[in-house]
């Protein structure tokens, strides 16, 4: 499997993860019934990854979500801690977490830094104009 990918509905975010890559995107609303049951197949695909990344790329995680709920941020803090724990394990391949914000959208800015104060990761908060 090099590409791991699930479409978004009005309930769940956009998912799409290049595993040759090292590239994972979620976006959209984060807001499903049962965010551990939803999220489970990315944190296999996760895992698969972390096990033989492509030594030549970086991890990338992009995140633009416009909102989610308490479970997806449990969820979220997950993905945080595995590319956390790999990267202490390693020390050797870079990862980046773009949180991706409305410029207006304070809410969403003040969770991004909130998971940046729970992880050793570095973030870039990346401000983008509403539409």
């Amino acid at each position: 499997m090099e590409k791991y990918s699930i479409d978004a509905t009005a309930n769940t975010p956009d998912i799409k993860f290049d595993l040759k890559n090292g590239e994972l995107n979620i976006s959209g609303r984060s807001i499903p019934e049962n965010s551990l049951e939803f999220y489970n197949p990315l944190f296999e695909a996760l895992d698969k990854y972390l096990a033989d990344p492509n030594p030549k790329n970086a991890t990338t995680l992009n995140i633009q979500l416009e909102y989610y709920n308490s479970s997806s941020s449990a969820c979220l803090l997950s993905v945080f801690k595995k590319l956390e724990k790999f990267h202490k394990a390693t020390g050797t391949s870079p990862i980046t977490i773009n949180w991706i914000y409305e410029e207006n959208d304070e809410d969403i800015l003040a969770a991004g830094k909130n998971f940046e104060g729970m992880v050793d990761l570095p973030f870039k908060m990346i401000s983008i104009s509403e539409n």
